[in-house]
């Protein structure tokens, strides 16, 4: 266990330099100069080769990549092209809000998948299967933005029960932290909550179909000890994986929630600066996502063996 971890962290460093180089590269070919941008509409073609000689944007691709990835390794995101401050502390600044949103809906997934999927798959082909699985088709068919624009409409416009715009941290109050949060938490769970629960409705039928299964109701097991006992001891790990994969809709549905209900974190960091050509913000931020992702799916590896020992690496 402790050589494949070894292993696979291992295996991440190629990763995170070919998503290092791919990025920087991308970045490169965009239509666009910060430098324009920066010197203003009257600014003179000297003024504008100025400024791209002082931030390196003249020189040659591998010359600007080593570079910055010489300063990435030891801690350095480079500066902003706008505002002069450190990528990694304007990235710091706006974790709090973005990681909350995202563990929230988590949380908010699994806990309410799990269970409607169990009682879909416990109820094949009657009138609860059938409806949930209509709800989940229906959110997953939907945006996230447009539902979130929904429930800001009903909750925020109309019944003003929730605020739909802004942030407010722990440190100001739970309740009025968790109260901004509730409406874009459902919003960019609607889709994560209808990919578990088709998940988990799957996973469950086929092993009610097992043999084991069949077995344990001859010898005079319960249903409700069929389901928590046998049944659902077997959805682990396509929860886990769905969990897993899933990271990357939940990071792309997070820049799109932020900026329906105005919430001051990372995603809402990377818009602006994809609207500013800001290069800096864009590759830390893109960067540290990535990190983030190649860490989870090491974790969900990892926790294959916990939801089933039979699992040998």
């Amino acid at each position: 266990m402790l050589a494949y971890t070894l292993r696979r962290v291992l295996l991440t460093l190629p990763v995170m330099l070919f998503v290092a180089l791919f990025v920087f590269g991308l970045l490169s070919l965009t239509p666009g100069d910060p430098a324009v941008l920066l010197a203003g509409e009257d600014a003179t073609p000297a003024d504008i080769l100025r400024i791209r000689q002082t931030l390196g944007l003249d020189q040659p691709f591998l010359v600007r990549f080593g570079d910055w990835l010489w300063k990435v390794l030891h801690g350095d995101l480079g500066v902003s092209l706008f505002t002069g401050l450190q990528v990694s502390q304007m990235i710091g600044q706006r974790l709090a809000p973005t990681f909350t949103l995202m563990i929230m809906t988590l949380i908010l997934s699994v806990t309410l998948a799990v269970p409607l999927g169990a009682l879909a798959a416990w109820r094949h082909n009657k009138l609860y299967d059938r409806s949930i699985m209509m709800m989940a088709v229906l959110s997953f068919s939907i945006p996230s933005f447009v539902v979130g624009y929904l429930l800001a409409y009903a909750f925020g416009l109309e019944l003003r029960w929730l605020p739909v715009q802004g942030y407010v941290p722990f440190s100001q109050g739970f309740w009025a932290s968790i109260r901004t949060l509730i409406l874009p938490t459902c919003a960019l769970g609607s889709v994560y909550v209808a990919l578990i629960t088709r998940i988990s409705r799957a996973t469950l039928l086929e092993t009610l179909s097992q043999d084991y299964i069949r077995t344990a109701r001859s010898k005079g097991v319960s249903n409700k000890g069929i389901l928590f006992r046998h049944a659902l001891k077997n959805v682990g790990v396509p929860i886990v994986t769905v969990v897993g994969s899933g990271v990357a809709l939940l990071i792309s549905g997070a820049v799109v929630t932020e900026t329906v209900f105005s919430i001051p974190g990372v995603g809402r960091l990377t818009v602006d600066a994809i609207l500013r050509r800001d290069y800096p913000i864009i590759q830390g931020v893109i960067l540290m996502f990535s990190f983030m992702y190649v860490l989870v799916n090491l974790t969900v590896d990892l926790l294959y063996r916990v939801f089933d020992p039979r699992i040998k690496y």
